[in-house]
């Protein structure tokens, strides 16, 4: 903590030099009667709002991180910012994390992480209401279509951090108050692993609709130190999902994305000064630039690609269950053991689910998705049923 306290008198001494002081702060500097008027935007209670992504894998440090900077942020005789932790771990049920069954050997249809997208998916949408009451100054209102325990769980952590008020405005129909009596610049910290750059690209997406600063912190972990830590943990994760999260994690790529350029990536075993002043500093960047919202209407692009997307995934789909089915068919005629036939079922349809959860993210990747379909689907056929005559090689002895 010493260290992060170093670091952020160094970051104040930055923004300092910057004339930045009224955005460290959240309130303008006094000025004397014959100074020239103050800036419109603070006149008008304008308040800075920032968000800044944790990505790694679990077990990386990000909590750890993420609690010292929500405390750092928090200090008065510091930066005196208000921070808003969302721990992604705390607020999502426990029923995400746990293995779905079986049926007649299947997987079922949906996998771990996709259930895990569907709740993250969630509390942003809780995120954006919370920011729309904010910034129009309304009673937080709870959204039509929600989990109950997910969206009790969002209200009781805002409620901890002092940015909801105790008190119910209409309880019939949860109309939250929400604490304004500040104008400090407000972070919201999201903790969880973001391993996809869609991922990542979704919050960013939030930040450029409300014009938030917005900023990504990657903890570059070494795998065999997660797994170790995660094994210490109370209710550890299993190893193979690790491992896959490893396979998949996609690095802020500032150089490719332009989106990604307020990143900065960790070695979360050891963090020095340097680090960790960088840290600080990446954060007053990021609140001091807000993103820019697009002027161009692309509301129609949008729905193009999901057009395209969805047709892809449809007809992935199909493909890939007619290769399952006859790889099966191919397999019972020559008289393979039952056993073996259950686990190549287990192992094609797990195959099955992740090509599929591949394709799903591919189509948050900017203009990847929709090249020729013909030629796209091919290739993915084509990838497909090779991986699934290896699996074919791997389990069954013939």
């Amino acid at each position: 903590m010493r260290v992060f306290q170093k670091a952020e008198r160094q970051a104040l001494t930055t923004a300092r030099a910057r004339g930045a002081m009224s955005a460290v702060r959240g309130c303008p500097e006094p000025r004397s009667s014959e100074s020239s008027p103050p800036d419109t935007m603070e006149t008008a209670g304008f308040r800075r709002l920032g968000v800044c992504v944790m990505c790694g894998l679990p077990a990386a440090g990000k909590s750890t991180l993420a609690r010292a900077l929500h405390h750092i942020l928090r200090r008065r005789e510091g930066l005196g910012w208000d921070c808003a932790l969302l721990t992604y771990d705390d607020l999502i049920p426990q029923e995400a994390f746990s293995q779905p069954g079986t049926e007649a050997g299947l997987v079922a249809q949906q996998p771990l992480l996709s259930r895990w997208k569907l709740y993250r998916h969630e509390l942003l949408v809780y995120l954006e209401h919370f920011l729309q009451a904010l910034i129009n100054g309304d009673h937080l209102c709870a959204p039509t279509n929600r989990t109950e325990a997910t969206w009790k769980s969002f209200v009781s952590c805002f409620k901890e951090q002092g940015l909801i008020s105790s008190e119910i405005h209409d309880a019939k129909s949860c109309h939250y108050l929400i604490n304004t009596i500040t104008s400090r610049p407000l972070y919201f910290v999201l903790d969880d692993n973001f391993y996809y750059q869609s991922m990542r690209y979704e919050v960013y997406q939030l930040a450029r609709k409300y014009s938030l600063g917005f900023c990504q912190l990657f903890l570059d972990c070494p795998l065999e130190s997660c797994l170790q830590r995660n094994c210490l943990r109370s209710q550890p994760l299993p190893d193979e999902t690790i491992c896959l999260m490893a396979r998949k994690t996609e690095v802020p790529n500032p150089e490719k994305n332009t989106w990604e350029q307020n990143s900065l990536i960790l070695k979360s075993v050891e963090c020095t000064s340097e680090d960790n002043f960088q840290v600080i500093n990446l954060l007053v960047t990021a609140l001091e630039n807000p993103v820019k919202q697009t002027e161009e209407n692309t509301e129609q692009k949008e729905t193009d690609r999901a057009i395209c997307a969805a047709s892809i995934l449809h007809q992935a789909d199909q493909a890939f269950r007619r290769i399952v089915s006859q790889t099966m068919k191919d397999v019972r005629d020559k008289n393979v053991l039952p056993n073996e036939m259950k686990i190549l079922a287990e192992e094609l349809n797990k195959l099955k689910a992740e090509f599929l959860e591949d394709l799903r993210q591919e189509n948050h990747q900017k203009n990847q998705f929709c090249l020729p379909s013909s030629e796209f689907i091919t290739n993915v056929i084509t990838s497909f049923q090779q991986a699934t005559d290896n699996v074919v090689k791997k389990v069954v002895f013939f």
